[in-house]
């Protein structure tokens, strides 16, 4: 470094300065002196000598004085090359960039008209055969519900009202990035979610995916206080002639994706639609750069890839020959741009998952357990079921693969702000389509006869569709209000367990959500507020539970409701983001 001569060149520059001000201005002083004293030329010499050696001795010391000073220099020149030779090496060695961001939320939940199984009902699962279901075989429990619902003997639904005046939510996330080359960088993600005073990380189950707490949706739900890694994949790109190509591998951005980014203030957060997937899984995409190629602007294909369950690892059952035929779920598809040239933009989601699963192995809490064993040994096993009064945790895994799933979502973004004003606009057109193989052999759905969308053994193909749409409007303090509403039909199902809420998620809702919330920046996006309001209007039981025919909730008996189902529910929040 150039600053390692620093030292040497100072050192000529004490050694002018010395012999400037040790020979030539004190002889000259000295000369002058002597001229005032002495009157003949022979005094002036002697005196001159005599006042010189004074002089010399004077500056010995001042040398000697200046030389510890030139010493000190060098050392705190030395001292402060070190600090730029740490600086340049931490800037050389250390290239991992930090974001962070802290949510604290309150909400206030109010349950309206919660359906649950009449207790005569359920105390009948509860009773030894033959007067209960509690011993006896698949045939006579299913012949059983079939006589009762013939001889209208089964009880209507109970209903009651549950209210969580107040909850308290952290949310901790800390964004990874790290850019190796121009052509190769790493992205990650570490979060941790909890409920205030919970550190169990475990939900009493009434019967969502979102209840589960599973590879999908563990650091996108409340689940204690462990961070957990919930994103970690690496960049390659290139370029092919005009087309930039780019590869990535690993646990995906899958969640939070369009258009959450108008309700987050944020970032658009990941890559499929949130309309279809909001969901933690591992895979790899391929995205070709479109728009040298074809003048469009900002378009783009992406090929996608995921793992969404994995059969035979970290299961009970794992290389078991008796549920050796129970196969992973793949998924496979693409998102396009059409064109977005941003202000307004069009994409397109299509994605297709084969060997759905009647579950994921995960932990919940469940109000009561099924089991089943041949005790008799006559080849037909009896069911057993037993009351979780403690609220023990079970583990819970997937017995059968179910069926396929097909969606696909078309989403239109635009901003009016060079036409009319600073409005942002959204609308989402999706379609489920499900096409179930096999009834589930999980006891509890086995008895009712539930498959992908069906129950009673009858394995239909399914369509559903969704609406979603929102609007934002400028307000006063550069503040943004936001109207959004989604819409679900009976058989409409999506893979959006990790949505980030309390409730259920309300891309999943077979029915209606309307939403309100007014954000209010406080310092930039670095630190703003939100307050808002959410109606849920459920019409149909098992929004976002691939098992089971959906039934109106109006028409529910105690038999569709031996989980809790939820009928409408207000959802009050407030929350103070810091990005950091």
């Amino acid at each position: 470094m150039k600053l390692n001569n620093r030292p040497r060149q100072l050192s000529i520059f004490w050694l002018i300065a010395i012999f400037l001000t040790t020979i030539i201005v004190p002889f000259q002083a000295a000369a002058n002196n002597c001229s005032e004293k002495c009157a003949t030329e022979k005094c002036r010499q002697n005196c001159t000598l005599d006042e010189l050696k004074e002089e010399v001795g004077t500056l010995q010391k001042k040398i000697e004085k200046l030389e510890k000073k030139s010493n000190w220099a060098a050392d705190d020149i030395d001292y402060l090359s070190g600090r730029v030779d740490q600086a340049e090496m931490h800037t050389a060695t250390d290239r991992i960039s930090i974001i962070g961001e802290f949510r604290t939320a309150a909400h206030s939940i109010h349950y309206d008209n919660i359906r649950m199984a009449n207790p005569a009902l359920m105390g009948a699962f509860f009773t030894p055969a033959p007067n209960g279901f509690n011993g006896a075989t698949l045939s006579q429990i299913q012949q059983s519900m079939y006589q009762m619902a013939m001889a209208g003997m089964i009880p209507p639904a109970e209903t009651y009202d549950a209210n969580n005046d107040i909850i308290y939510t952290n949310r901790l996330r800390l964004e990874l990035k790290s850019v190796i080359t121009s052509d190769l960088s790493f992205h990650g993600r570490l979060a941790a979610y909890k409920v205030f005073g919970d550190s169990t990380g475990v939900k009493f189950n009434q019967g969502s995916l979102g209840d589960v707490t599973f590879d999908g949706n563990t650091s996108s739900l409340p689940h204690g206080d462990t961070i957990r890694m919930e994103r970690a994949y690496f960049v390659y790109k290139q370029d092919v002639g005009n087309i930039p190509l780019s590869l990535s591998l690993g646990r995906r951005p899958s969640t939070d994706g369009p258009p959450l980014e108008y309700g987050n203030y944020s970032m658009v957060g990941g890559s499929p639609l949130a309309t279809i997937i909001n969901w933690q899984f591992d895979g790899a995409s391929l995205t070709f750069g479109l728009e040298d190629l074809t003048g469009i602007p900002g378009a783009s294909f992406k090929l996608c890839y995921g793992v969404g369950f994995e059969a035979d690892w970290g299961n009970s059952t794992s290389l078991n020959y008796m549920q050796s035929d129970l196969e992973d779920v793949h998924m496979f598809g693409f998102i396009s741009d059409f064109y977005d040239n941003g202000n307004t933009s069009v994409m397109f989601n299509y994605a297709h998952a084969w060997d759905v699963t009647d579950g994921f192995a995960g932990t919940s809490v469940m109000p009561f357990i099924i089991s089943k064993q041949d005790t008799n040994g006559d080849g037909e096993a009896e069911y057993f079921f037993e009351q979780n009064s403690g609220g023990f945790i079970s583990r819970l895994e997937p017995m059968t693969n179910i069926g396929d799933w097909d969606a696909a979502s078309l989403l239109l973004r635009t901003n009016l702000k060079e036409k009319v004003a600073d409005i942002d606009l959204f609308l989402a057109g999706s379609w489920s389509s499900t096409d179930p193989s096999r009834v589930s052999q999980n006891p509890f759905y086995e008895i009712m006869g539930m498959g992908l969308l069906s129950s009673n053994g009858d394995l239909e193909e399914r369509d559903g569709y969704s609406i979603y749409a929102g609007a934002l409007f400028p307000m006063p303090l550069d503040a943004r209000l936001g109207l959004e509403y989604n819409w679900g039909s009976k058989y409409w199902f999506n893979f959006t367990g990790a949505e980030d809420t309390l409730v259920g998620s309300k891309q999943a809702v077979r029915g209606d959500v309307y939403e309100a919330y007014y954000i209010q920046p406080i310092v930039n996006n670095n630190f703003f507020v939100k307050l808002g309001t959410q109606f849920y209007d459920y019409k149909y039981t098992g929004s976002g539970n691939p098992l089971g025919e959906p039934v109106r909730i109006s028409d529910t008996t105690s038999m569709d409701t031996i989980n809790p189902v939820i009928d409408e529910v207000w959802n009050y929040y407030v929350s103070a983001t810091v990005n950091f």
